[in-house]
């Protein structure tokens, strides 16, 4: 073959070549409709190239192919660049001359065959050269089958001979995560570290891919909080928010139970702290803490609102993931699951009611968050009323009945009526239902109660009755408020609590003159018995 320097190529500014454009354009049809009739013309053509994939290097392995008579060496190190190249110069078959495409494609059906760190060379080739990696491509998806196809297999190689340890390629992850997979050896994440240097629209792809061939979704989930992590500490504000939204639509795509409730708060404070993520993605990621809310704890919850608001903590967070909770609530196990969050919940208003920014319009939101099946007690909501109303003595009565509302006085304690009753921070007509059901349930006590268990009843009431001041106000209160039937109840009842009162107050004054009457050595001689004479007249 004769051959002539009859072509200058600048290939992106790297280099330029001087070639026979004769020769390369009987094996591009690029070259052959770039030079048309102008094939023959003795003098030197310039041609400029600026997305030449592979830069020089690529031109250069071309050139060779050209040169060579259609014939090269093909190796999982250059197959990718050798595709593209090929692609990009038209290389096809036309009966007549050897195709560098086709050679290409034809190499990868022993891709089976190729080692893990081979596999690895060729995807970083497709991330370098695939501009678009969205973009459908025969090679990339023959190299991502393969590579998931490993990763899925029962049989996978352990990592210490599987890919190697001098790739030019490999990140690392923090060696102090609990995910940094060459000190723990672990046997479902050793591949963790190898697969750090792909951006992410390739995790994408391979995320996906992963789930299409039922990959362990736990295995997954942790994955991505250590990729998230480790690109993080190079990322521009503009790259992080990307990969953020990238993981929480694929956290998305996984089994719930594959998620954990701590990871999922922490990627929350770390989104929250990225002023151009979408609403989108902070709403998919609402819904996945609320699908795992039953698994915080009160700290979780207690998370800084957000700039220019006075809160302590940002209660549109709790408001919005309990409403997600209940949403995507699992309708076999919702009792259990329900009432966990309901604990969370009164927790975390006793926490906050004592901020004096909260306005008694969110606080009853928070009140009244969950159904009334939720408790199966009302102690700690009605402890966190106490505070708010103590701390919010201005707000109005109206407010209050709202907030008061939440309150199941047949699921709050003895000891809590009894603080209702005697509470002056309360709408009267709720203390008043405070002591209806306080004297019910004492009442009840008093029909199943021996006669000492009957005394210490009245004492109860007896001091219910004196910490509203007098039972005159009570009526007062009851009339006022036009409690059907409730009134007339109390006038009734009220004279007997206090004659029982009276007659426990002549009981005490017999026993205490009936025990100063008994000789100390009687009181020693009784032994064990003689610490229940304390209780008895206390």
């Amino acid at each position: 073959m004769q051959v002539c320097c009859d072509l200058e190529v600048d290939v992106n500014g790297e280099e330029v070549f001087m070639v026979d454009k004769k020769t390369l354009a009987s094996f591009s049809k690029r070259f052959g409709g770039l030079f048309g009739n102008s094939m023959d013309n003795s003098g030197k053509l310039k041609v400029v190239f600026h997305d030449f994939p592979g830069g020089a290097v690529g031109f250069e392995l071309i050139a060779r192919f050209c040169y060579n008579n259609g014939r090269t060496q093909i190796t999982p190190a250059s197959v990718v660049l050798l595709n593209c190249a090929a692609q990009f110069m038209e290389m096809e078959s036309d009966g007549h001359r050897p195709s560098l495409l086709n050679q290409t494609k034809k190499s990868l059906d022993g891709i089976s065959f190729w080692s893990w760190s081979e596999l690895l060379v060729a995807l970083k080739e497709c991330q370098d050269l695939l501009l678009s990696p969205s973009k459908p491509s025969l090679i990339l998806d023959k190299v991502l089958d393969c590579v998931v196809g490993r990763l899925v297999s029962p049989i996978v190689a352990s990592p210490y001979t599987s890919s190697s340890e001098n790739s030019s390629f490999q990140c690392s992850c923090d060696t102090t995560s609990s995910y940094s997979t060459r000190n723990n050896s672990s046997q479902v994440s050793w591949w963790f570290e190898d697969l750090l240097f792909l951006n992410i629209d390739l995790i994408d792809k391979v995320i996906k891919l992963m789930i299409c061939q039922h990959f362990d979704h736990a295995t997954i989930t942790k994955f991505l909080f250590c990729y998230q992590r480790s690109r993080f500490v190079t990322a521009t504000p503009t790259e992080k928010c990307r990969i953020m939204e990238v993981i929480i639509n694929l956290l998305s795509l996984l089994d719930r139970n594959s998620l954990s409730c701590k990871h999922l708060f922490d990627m929350f404070r770390v989104a929250s702290s990225l002023e151009n993520i979408s609403r989108h993605c902070k709403s998919v990621l609402d819904t996945l803490i609320g699908s795992q809310l039953d698994q915080a704890t009160i700290d979780f919850l207690l998370v800084p609102p957000p700039r220019k608001k006075h809160y302590m903590y940002d209660m549109n967070l709790v408001l919005r993931l309990v409403n997600a909770f209940q949403n995507e609530l699992n309708c076999c196990s919702s009792l259990v699951r329900l009432r966990k969050v309901a604990s969370l919940l009164d927790s975390y208003l006793v926490e906050v009611s004592a901020d004096s920014y909260l306005t008694p319009s969110k606080f009853a939101a928070l009140v009244l968050l969950l159904p009334d099946s939720a408790r199966e007690s009302h102690d700690s909501l009605f402890q966190a009323i106490d505070i708010y109303l103590q701390v919010h003595g201005e707000i109005c009565e109206a407010e209050k009945m709202r907030i008061c509302s939440a309150l199941n006085y047949a699921k709050l304690s003895t000891d809590a009526l009894r603080h209702l009753a005697r509470n002056s921070k309360f709408p009267s007509r709720i203390a008043i239902q405070g002591f209806i059901n306080q004297q019910s349930k004492l009442e009840n006590l008093f029909e199943g109660q021996k006669h000492i268990d009957t005394f210490s009843g009245s004492i109860s009431i007896e001091e219910s009755i004196k910490e509203n001041e007098n039972s005159d106000q009570v009526l007062v209160y009851a009339k006022r408020v036009n409690v059907p039937g409730k009134a007339e109840l109390l006038e009734v009842q009220l004279p007997g609590m206090q004659f029982r009162v009276t007659e426990l107050d002549k009981f005490s004054g017999t026993i205490h003159t009936q025990i100063g009457n008994i000789p100390r050595t009687r009181l020693s001689s009784l032994g064990n018995n003689a610490r229940f004479l304390p209780k008895l007249c206390s």
